[in-house]
């Protein structure tokens, strides 16, 4: 152990070894992490972020190598380290949380047997004292019955629940450095805010520093101390939170932080601007500002000449930025915009209107299995409706019936009760099968997964083409030009008909994905998570496409999402949905302000705001969740409802109160709702 900072990084170079050649995709990188501080490294996929974290603990394959500059760690130089010197760090002084928590979980293995290993291996304890141990740090990570869980295996518990074992399984040794490489991405917005915070308080506890590798940049701001932005495998700023996030300076961090919806505007009053172009190759660099060719404030010459070195920002000395005109640049502020009523748009006569839906599945019968089990309530008692030309977003945790609501819409699934209407036809029994042509053509979908609309095997030109033909009757002499066409709708070069999927970055394939769900020129438009694992640049493009397309063939949209953030942006009307039911329904402007149901209150107060100055009471959601074929006798929300007033909630389900065009099911009044609740969405104005 020394004085100076606990790791360090010196000019660190990182090259992978490809057909093309040697690829350079860390060039020098520099930086410092004290103990016990947080460190956000920031940036679009493909910017080297995930490289730093393998190149710290020496896990960067065969391709990959290390060619220069050296890794400090408690005064020891990683890059020299052998295996043995490594097997010591790694797990025990370093440890990783990974994106996926199952890449890190063996399941054949129980949950306690895995926890066990990690001291037993690391400091060669006994059996009865890693138990002890790993039952402690389950308590630690606040799930409850620990006993249970030592003795369930990971496909037994949900997504949150993984990722606070394997937080637990990196903790437990009590390592000096946690890397969390996007320890949150596809979590529902509570699960997200509760490991969040559940990070904030063990590193307190545990004094641990924590390198937190995200494009979530509300996520940084809430776990984090500084934030380094990547790009190219460069620094390009460095600094304190409120520093990077009210005064940035590089033209990078600020197309960033532009991408990024504010729960306080909408698509009419502060559009999206998302970084031209995308993160080029590092095959190939230029002497320059690697950012210069994307970037609207370069100056060809002085940007491109010369390598940008890093400086001190005036009046800030912990803020540095490699930037030759960061002092010439304006002052940044944030866009903001309040979305008003438009209840003229909302008149019109619905594309899709969803009446008294109900979706039960019929429980798998096992043999020897005693007795029936009660089936799965999907959905329950469900109406939602859409006009031409609308937006109606469906949010709500995992598991609360909005993809099963796009099943029943697109005729993947069939409704059990109720109906379903497209245009005025009723589908809601029909399959996809069994639609006609004509139907087919009105509705499609687009998935969170772009890889599960386009097959490996095949050209993106192929994909779209074949939906032509089979939608709209072309003839292959005329797929070609109609293919060209949809790919310039989604803003994609010709060229990428040729391509086969493995050849396209995240947000192309999503593009394309996009394209071949217009081949059919259709009336709706069923987007179910089609951003929630982009980079923001390439979340803020495909937002704005879909807006485009929406205005320019006056589509209805219907959008189900987790993210807030996005939906408080894009839509016109939002239900909010929890374990089947509809808590809250109404214009996006009074879903977003008081009252509002206490399950909205909850995720609103969840999301992570991309803003230092935005301070909110966390509302934490605690309590059992009903099991999928249990159905709850009164307000489904009852067991985990911070303002539950009584024996009512669990016995009596809860009246639909409405106000206007905006209703809630709650027992609680709605005036004494609001005067409970406070508004939740509206950052603090930051001095500029």
């Amino acid at each position: 152990m020394t004085d100076g900072p606990l790791l360090d990084v010196q000019s660190l170079s990182v090259a992978y070894t490809t057909r093309a050649g040697e690829m350079a995709v860390i060039p020098g990188l520099s930086f410092q992490l004290n103990a016990g501080e947080a460190l956000g490294l920031v940036g679009e996929s493909g910017c080297g972020k995930s490289t730093v974290a393998l190149a710290i603990v020496r896990y960067l394959g065969r391709a990959g190598r290390i060619t220069g500059g050296r890794i400090r760690f408690e005064g020891r130089d990683l890059t020299t380290l052998d295996e043995a010197g490594l097997r010591a760090i790694r797990g025990r002084r370093i440890a990783m949380v990974y994106q996926d928590p199952m890449a890190s979980l063996n399941p054949v293995m129980t949950v306690g047997r895995q926890l066990m290993e990690v001291p037993m291996t690391h400091e060669g304890v006994s059996a009865t004292s890693a138990r002890a141990r790993a039952l402690a740090m389950l308590a630690e990570v606040k799930l409850a019955d620990p006993e249970a869980v030592m003795e369930r295996y990971p496909h037994q518990l949900s997504g949150g629940q993984q990722q606070r074992i394997v937080i637990a399984m990196a903790l437990i040794t009590g390592p000096a450095l946690l890397i969390m490489d996007e320890p949150t991405t596809g979590l529902d917005v509570t699960v997200e805010a509760a490991v969040l915070d559940l990070v904030r308080e063990l590193r307190s506890r545990h004094r641990s520093a924590i390198l937190f590798i995200s494009h979530n940049l509300g996520s940084v701001v809430r776990v984090c101390d500084r934030v380094a932005v990547m790009y190219r495998g460069e620094l390009v700023e460095e600094g304190p939170v409120r520093g990077i996030f009210t005064n940035p300076r590089h033209p990078y961090t600020r197309g960033l932080l532009d991408c990024l919806p504010t729960l306080g505007s909408d698509k009419r009053q502060a559009p999206l601007v998302p970084i031209a172009g995308q993160v080029e190759s590092a095959l190939a660099r230029s002497p320059g500002c690697g950012f210069a060719a994307r970037c609207p404030q370069v100056e060809i010459g002085r940007c491109t000449s010369r390598p940008i070195p890093s400086s001190t920002v005036h009046g800030e000395p912990d803020h540095r930025v490699a930037c030759v005109r960061a002092d010439e640049l304006a002052r940044w502020t944030r866009r903001s915009g309040t979305g008003g009523a438009h209840d003229a748009d909302r008149a019109r006569e619905p594309m899709v209107a969803v009446r008294h839906l109900t979706k039960l599945y019929a429980p798998r019968q096992r043999l020897r299995l005693r007795g029936s089990r009660a089936p799965v309530r999907a959905v329950f008692d469900v109406e939602l409706a859409a006009g031409r030309g609308q937006t109606l977003a469906i949010v709500g945790e995992s598991g609360c019936g909005k993809s099963t609501i796009a099943k029943v819409l697109s005729g993947l699934e069939v409704a059990t009760a109720g109906g379903v209407s497209l245009d005025g036809v009723e589908v809601g029994a029909l399959a996809v099968d069994a639609r006609d042509a004509t139907l087919k053509r009105k509705l499609q979908m687009v998935f969170q997964n772009p890889d599960s609309t386009l097959n490996p095997s095949h050209t993106v030109g192929y994909a779209i083409g074949r939906a032509l033909r089979r939608l709209q009757g072309r003839s292959a002499s005329d797929t070609g030009a109609g293919v060209a066409r949809l790919l310039d709708v989604v803003k994609l070069s010709p060229a990428m008909a040729a391509r086969t999927p493995r050849q396209l970055s995240g947000g192309e394939k999503q593009r394309a994905a996009i394209a071949r769900a217009l081949a059919s020129d259709p009336d709706v438009i069923v987007a179910d998570e089609p951003v929630s694992a982009l980079d923001v640049s390439v979340q803020a493009a495909i937002v704005n496409l879909l807006t485009e397309i929406q205005a320019a063939r006056g589509a209805t949209l219907v959008f189900i999402s987790h993210d807030l953030a996005v939906v408080r942006y894009l839509a016109d009307t939002v239900a909010v949905m929890y374990l089947g039911t509809v808590a809250e329904l109404g214009p996006v402007e009074r879903v977003f302000a008081p009252p509002y149901h206490p399950y909205t209150e909850a995720l609103l107060s969840a999301v992570p705001v991309p803003d230092p100055d935005h301070a909110v009471a966390r509302i934490l959601l605690e309590g059992r969740v009903p099991r999928a074929d249990e159905i709850p006798r009164g307000c489904p929300f009852a067991t985990r409802c911070p303002r539950r007033i009584g024996p009512i909630c669990d016995e009596t389900p809860p009246p639909v109160q409405r106000f206007a065009d905006h209703r809630i099911a709650c027992h609680i009044p709605g005036d004494e709702l609001q005067r409970l609740q406070a508004p939740l969405v509206e950052p603090r104005a930051v001095g500029r």
